[in-house]
This record gives C-alpha cells, sequence and structure tokens, in this order.
C-alpha cells in the first residue's frame, strides 16, 4: 500500500510540475507578444490552465487585462472567453448574481460571431448555476439547450455535465422518469471518459430514483453496483451513506436477515466516521426492522436517538420518516394519545415541506429574461463589481428609516402568519374530532349488524338443534319396533298394527336427510361463480372494520399494507374467504401480538397473504385444516369456539375461482394464509 501511494504521489508531483511548465511558458511568451489578438489567445490558454489548477485570483487578473485588451481591439471572441471565465470564478466564490451577469455577456457575445458551440457552453454552464440556486425551470431550459450540440459534437466532458444537470433538475421538479433517464445517460458518458466518481455518484442516483418509483429490486441492484465499485480504503463516508439506504431496501420485502446485516453494518460505519446523517439514516431503518419483528423495546430505543439526531442537524425528511415510525411504534405498544401526538408533528411537518418545495419551483423573478433572437437581454438593474464600493449612501437616514419600516412590516407579516397558522391547526382539531364521531357512529353500526349476525347464527344453530333432534327420533323409534320384533316381544298381528306409524317414522327420516343433504349441497356444489373485476384494497378495507371491535378487546396490533389492485373473481365469495381468513387470524392471536393483510402482484395474478404472529399450527394439524372429512376445529386463544367448517368452505369457494390456498405457520410463532386468484379473465 505504501508503495501505490508513493507511485500515485510521483505522478501527481509530475502532472503539477508539468502544468507549472506551461504555466511558465505561456506568460513568457506573453510578455514578449504584440498587443494583437494573438496575445488575447495566448492569455485565455493561460487563464484556462490557471483555473485548472485553482489558482482563481492569478486567473482573474488575466482575465481582466484579457478582456481590456480585447475590448481595445474590438477582438469579440477574447470579449466571450475573458466573460465566460470570470463567470466561471465567480461560480466558484457562489457569487451567482456576478456570475449570470458574466454568463449572459459571454453568451450574447458568442451569438454575435455565431459561434453555436459556445452558445451552448455557456448555456450549460448557466443551467448548472439555475440549478444549484433552485431555478430549476430555467436550469433545466438552459441545460437543454445546450444538449444537442454536445451530441453531434460528442464533446463527452461537456455532455457528462450536461447530463447530470438535466438529471438534477428533473429530479427537483418531481419527474423522476425523466431524471432516471438523463442519470443513465450521463452514466453511460461517465464509463466512456473513464469518470470513476461519476460513474459511483450517477449509479448511486440510479439506485435512489428506483426506491422513489417503488422499483425496490432495481434499487437493491444498483445499490449493490455501487458498493462493488467503492473503494475501501477512501469511499467509507460513501459506504456509509449507501448501507442504510440497501438495508432500507431489503425490509420492503422482509428480508430480515439481509436487512439487518447491511444495517448494523452502516451503523457501525457511520459512528466510525462521526457522520450524523448516515447514524440517523441506519437508525430509523434498523428501528423500523425490529419494529416489524416486534422487538418494541429495542425499536423505541433506536427511534429515541434518531429523533435526537434529527432535530440536532436539523435533516426534516428524515425527521419526517422519524415521526411516522413512532406513530406505528406507540400504536403498537397501545399508547394512542402519544401516537396522536406523533401523527400531528408528522403531518405538520409534511406540510412545511410540501410547501418550501413549491416554493422552490417557482422561479425567480432576478433571473435574466430571453428576447425574441434567442438571446438573454441585460438585467435592468445592473449587478455591480466585486470592487464596487458598497459601503456608499448605505447610511443615510432615508435608508434606515425605509429599513425600519420593512423590518416592521416583515413582523407584522409574521404575526400575521403565526395567527392563521394556529387558527389552522384548530380547524384541524375539529375536524378531527368529527371524524372521531363519525368513526364511533361506524362502530356502532357495525356492531349492531355484528349482532344481527349473531341471531341469525343462532336461529340457523336452533334449526340445526331441532333437525338433528327430529331425525335421531324417528330413527330412534324405528330402531325400537325392530328390537321388539327380534325379541318375540309383540306378535305380528301387534306388529303390522304398528307398520303405518313405523313407515310414516321412515318417511320423515329420510325427509330430514334429504332437506339436510339437499341444503348442505346448495351451499356449496350448486353456487355459480359470478366473476367481476374488483379492488381487493375495498374488500380488506370492509372486512378489516368488522374485527375492529374483538381486535381492540384483544389489542392486537392490525396492520394494513394492502394497495390498490383489482381481482377477477366472484366478489361476494372472497369477501367470505377473506373474512373467514381475518376472523381466525384475531381468533388465535393473543394479547399484543399482530395482524398484517397484505396484496401483490406475483407473476400476474394477485397473491394476497393475511399474517399472524400468533399461537400458530402444528405440522399435523395444517394437513387437517382444508380436509372437508375431518370437521376438525380448536378453541381460539380466548376460548372462542368454531365448527371447522370454515377452511374448507374457503377452499371450495378460492377453487370455484379458479384460485388456490395455502398455509405456512409455525407453532408459537404464526401462520401466514396465502390466496392466489387471477386478475384477468381468462381467455377463451
Amino acid at each position: 500500500m505504501k508503495h501505490v501511494l508513493t507511485y500515485a504521489f510521483f505522478l501527481v508531483s509530475i502532472f503539477i510540475f508539468s502544468q507549472n511548465d506551461k504555466i511558465d511558458n505561456l506568460s513568457v511568451q506573453l510578455a514578449y507578444q504584440q498587443q494583437d489578438s494573438t496575445k488575447v489567445n495566448l492569455s485565455i490558454e493561460l487563464i484556462d490552465e490557471l483555473y485548472a489548477i485553482g489558482e482563481y485570483k492569478k486567473a482573474l487578473l488575466y482575465v481582466n487585462q484579457t478582456a481590456k485588451l480585447s475590448k481595445s481591439l474590438n477582438y469579440i471572441r477574447g470579449l466571450a472567453e475573458s466573460s465566460y471565465y470570470r463567470a466561471l470564478i465567480y461560480t466558484k466564490s457562489n457569487d451567482y448574481y456576478n456570475a449570470i451577469d458574466n454568463y449572459t455577456k459571454s453568451k450574447n457575445y458568442f451569438a454575435q460571431i455565431r459561434d453555436t458551440l459556445g452558445v451552448a457552453k455557456v448555456s450549460n454552464s448557466i443551467g448548472l448555476v439555475e440549478i444549484k440556486r433552485g431555478n430549476y425551470a430555467v436550469g433545466l431550459k438552459n441545460s437543454l439547450a445546450a444538449i444537442g450540440i454536445f451530441e453531434e459534437r460528442n464533446l463527452l466532458n461537456e455532455l457528462s455535465l450536461a447530463y447530470n444537470n438535466l438529471a438534477e433538475a428533473y429530479f427537483k421538479t418531481n419527474q423522476i422518469d425523466k431524471a432516471l433517464n438523463f442519470n443513465f445517460k450521463a452514466l453511460e458518458v461517465r464509463k466512456q471518459i473513464n469518470d470513476r466518481i461519476g460513474v459511483k455518484i450517477s449509479t448511486k442516483k440510479i439506485a435512489e430514483l428506483y426506491s422513489i418509483r417503488k422499483e425496490h429490486r432495481k434499487a437493491i441492484e444498483y445499490f449493490e453496483k455501487v458498493l462493488a465499485l467503492l473503494n475501501p480504503e477512501t469511499d467509507q463516508k460513501l459506504r456509509g451513506e449507501i448501507l442504510p439506504k440497501l438495508g432500507s431496501e431489503y425490509l420492503e420485502f422482509k428480508e430480515y436477515q439481509k436487512a439487518s446485516e447491511v444495517l448494523v453494518e452502516g451503523l457501525r460505519y457511520n459512528r466510525k466516521e462521526n457522520n450524523q446523517e448516515g447514524i440517523l439514516r441506519s437508525l430509523n431503518a434498523i428501528g423500523k426492522l425490529n419494529l416489524e419483528r416486534n422487538k418494541v423495546r429495542l425499536a423505541a430505543l433506536q427511534l429515541d436517538e434518531a429523533y435526537n439526531i434529527a432535530l440536532k442537524i436539523d435533516d426534516k425528511t428524515a425527521l419526517l420518516n422519524n415521526y411516522k415510525l413512532h406513530v406505528a411504534l406507540d400504536s403498537t405498544r397501545g399508547y394512542y394519545q402519544n401516537a396522536f401526538f406523533w401523527q400531528n408533528k408528522y403531518y405538520g411537518l409534511r406540510d412545511q415541506l410540501n410547501k418550501e418545495t413549491a416554493e422552490a419551483f417557482t422561479p425567480s423573478s432576478e433571473l435574466p429574461k430571453e428576447n425574441e433572437s434567442g438571446l438573454f437581454d441585460e438585467p435592468k438593474t445592473q449587478i455591480k463589481d466585486s470592487t464596487y464600493d458598497s459601503s456608499k449612501k448605505w447610511f443615510n437616514d432615508s435608508y434606515v428609516f425605509y429599513g425600519f419600516v420593512v423590518t416592521l412590516m416583515f413582523l407584522l407579516g409574521l404575526l400575521i402568519y403565526s395567527l392563521i397558522k394556529t387558527k389552522g391547526y384548530k380547524d384541524s382539531l375539529t375536524d378531527q374530532r368529527d371524524l372521531l364521531a363519525q368513526e364511533k357512529i361506524r362502530n356502532e353500526a357495525i356492531l349492531e349488524q355484528t349482532h344481527h349476525l349473531e341471531e341469525v347464527n343462532q336461529v340457523k344453530d336452533k334449526l340445526f338443534s331441532i333437525v338433528s333432534h327430529d331425525l335421531k327420533d324417528s330413527i330412534s323409534s324405528i330402531k325400537a319396533f325392530l328390537d321388539l320384533l327380534k325379541e318375540d316381544s309383540i306378535s305380528k298381528e301387534e306388529f303390522r298394527e304398528l307398520i303405518p306409524e313405523l313407515s310414516e317414522n321412515a318417511d320423515n327420516a329420510s325427509s330430514l336427510l334429504f332437506n339436510l343433504l339437499n341444503w348442505s349441497k346448495s351451499q356449496l356444489q350448486s353456487l355459480e361463480p359470478k366473476p367481476e373485476l374488483f379492488n381487493i384494497q375495498e374488500v380488506f378495507h370492509t372486512k378489516m372494520a368488522l374485527v375492529d371491535q374483538k381486535v381492540e378487546d384483544k389489542k392486537i396490533v392490525l396492520i394494513d399494507e394492502s394497495q390498490r389492485d383489482f381481482v377477477y373473481a366472484d366478489r361476494s365469495m372472497i369477501e367470505i374467504v377473506i373474512q373467514n381468513l381475518i376472523t381466525n387470524a384475531v381468533k388465535f392471536s393473543r394479547t399484543g401480538d399482530v395482524i398484517t393483510v397484505s396484496n401483490q402482484d406475483v407473476n400476474g395474478k394477485a397473491l394476497i397473504c393475511v399474517e399472524d404472529t400468533g399461537v400458530g399450527i402444528s405440522r399435523e394439524n395444517i394437513d387437517k385444516l382444508f380436509n372437508a372429512n375431518k370437521n376438525f376445529t380448536t378453541v381460539g386463544t380466548k376460548n372462542e369456539k368454531g365448527t371447522g367448517l370454515g377452511l374448507t368452505i374457503a377452499k371450495d369457494l378460492v377453487e370455484l375461482n379458479s384460485g388456490r390456498i395455502w398455509v405456512e405457520s409455525t407453532q408459537n410463532v404464526g401462520s401466514k394464509f396465502f390466496i392466489e386468484l387471477p386478475k384477468v379473465a381468462p381467455q377463451a
């Protein structure tokens, strides 16, 4: 390693010395050159060398001399190039106003001599400045104007910068698809010019954009590509930035083992580097991981530490995520008042960030405007040079007075804004109270409906009790007659007298049995599904609402990870199945357990999952669940009783709709019931 560093130092030294030789040679040539355009061109070459090694002050001296000579010679190219380099130097010192002023002059000069490449070069630089300033629309306009010329002439270095500018501007204006497209273009160019740092940055940006688009497998792919490119000696900070993001992507697929390994490594890297932002992101992600794995106490410690860091470094995006995780944490623990507190903070910060983003998209009124010829007009108020005497006339009494008035108006506006904001919070609280009242009415209606269903069930149970009692009596009577005849306890004459009664009992038993079988058949076998396209998320929401009271009674955490997606099946039948699975999950969950409902697209079919962390099912009992002949049932965690027919009926209904149902379960860990259904009508 020592030899490698020595060799690198040797190469850098040679490069610096060779540059210094070139600068010295150019300086000597300038000293003996006549005052003509050749001297201007030599001077611009020297300025370029000085700018390349960061000698900005010295470069600016030559820029001013070159501009003066170009003006005396009326040499437009010299004026264009000197204005351009002056703008570049102002940009380096973040003096954007003077930079824009000089870029505008340079662009106009290049336009006069019809140098399209010069115009494109300046436009691209203006685009970069405007994007840095937050004027994304103007930045996009200028960079796009330069792209065509760079592509036509295959100027790879310029294209790399232009593509990157456009990708950043599109990202900031929430045009994610275009941002992704230009990041891919920048990546290809940077590979061609062997820009290793640029390749890492573009690959990381692509991964982040895939994450925003919720294409999490793609995000994982590109985050891992970045990690493979990193130098373990020099890229530790970047590695610490990427690892928490990669771990969060694994969490999206509940790949807890991989997520845990990556996130713990990321936290270690960031603590070692004392990178507070990296520590914050790692703690948020690890807190979410532990919350999903029901390690609530550990999650609370990590999320609290993340919250304090987010406040300290004022990272509002991470703080917003932390608020959301605290809502989930306190809801899981049953601290609903705390969860409501965090939820209010979440909505408040989200509204603030949305407002700031909207304001950032508004172009500044101070920007120069393009005229009909496509050039920029000079600003009406000229931007002063850095040599301008800024103290002149600033302390006149009139300025002090106007400053006082402006300050007073600002404070008054701030007060009015605070009053409006307070009123807004009060209105929000009123709305939330109304929503809670509506929810209470809705719950009462659901409870009333549940009582009605229980009454219907009781009627059904009584009906079965009556039928079974009559059936048993008829059969017992027939058996008694036969026993008497067998034991010779009655004569044949007496038996013949009893034959009409015996026949009547047999007819009753046959009729009862026939009716019972026909009723059972009508419940399943003769059902004809009427498939339609419907939103499965709506079914989840409807059926979850039905178990609200039981979930609350057992203090179960019900998590909704469903998403809007369409299924092609008989809606009524699938509603019965979903309700059965959710009810079973509640039945076999203990106090504090978690039930999660979700759906996703897998190979063009809808995969529905109802998962619980309840008592689970033993291996020998899993095979009995869907067997109609077993009539298998067990009592719930609070001695809830069942008929044993629920899952059998569910299996029949799912298969009638061209689907399948199965279960994965571990005793004392929990169960996952899966349903696979078609999303489109089968082709003829």
